[in-house]
């Protein structure tokens, strides 16, 4: 099935979906369309392998994978693409997030996943990473996220000068 999305964002689970929002919203912020779709390493590993096998196809340019505990996900997905995986290890019981991120950093040579931080800020990294890769073959794009970086450095700068004033002014900062 032919797509406008450039980027996939596959859950393990519907329960990852609040962790993502970041993820979308950063991505129709820079006006990259993206398709979701909550798939299982697991439990509908058919289907995870068909998507990634079909994904370049129907015009998918970088798979994000967010997954908890065992997440197996980006790596059976990573196996059956060449696009970009992006995984996102999701914090959950026993172990916060520590079981998803080992079993994503490790992958075995020639499988690579692109692994973020963990959780709400991993969503925000694997969008931003999405977008760095479409930059590299899109001017348009590389532009926006160069435009992105330059904001983000403006709002420290503020936020520092405020502190200083602060500071001078012989207030406690808050």
């Amino acid at each position: 099935m032919k797509t406008n999305a450039q980027v996939a964002i596959i859950m393990g689970s519907k329960s990852d979906l609040p962790n993502l929002k970041r993820a979308f919203e950063i991505l129709r912020d820079f006006g990259v369309p993206c398709t979701a779709r909550v798939m299982s390493a697991h439990r509908t590993p058919h289907d995870a392998a068909n998507f990634a096998s079909e994904a370049e196809k129907n015009g998918v340019k970088v798979i994000i994978c967010a997954a908890g505990m065992a997440a197996h996900l980006a790596g059976v997905v990573a196996a059956h693409t060449t696009l970009p995986v992006i995984g996102i290890p999701m914090a959950c019981e026993p172990f916060n997030g520590l079981d998803a991120l080992l079993a994503m950093v490790q992958m075995p040579p020639g499988i690579p996943v692109a692994t973020v931080t963990a959780g709400k800020s991993g969503a925000d990294n694997a969008a931003l990473l999405a977008v760095a890769i479409l930059a590299l073959s899109d001017a348009s794009l590389a532009r926006k996220l160069k435009d992105f970086r330059v904001k983000q450095s403006e709002k420290v700068k503020a936020a520092d000068a405020e502190l200083q004033e602060t500071l001078k002014s012989g207030g406690i900062p808050q």
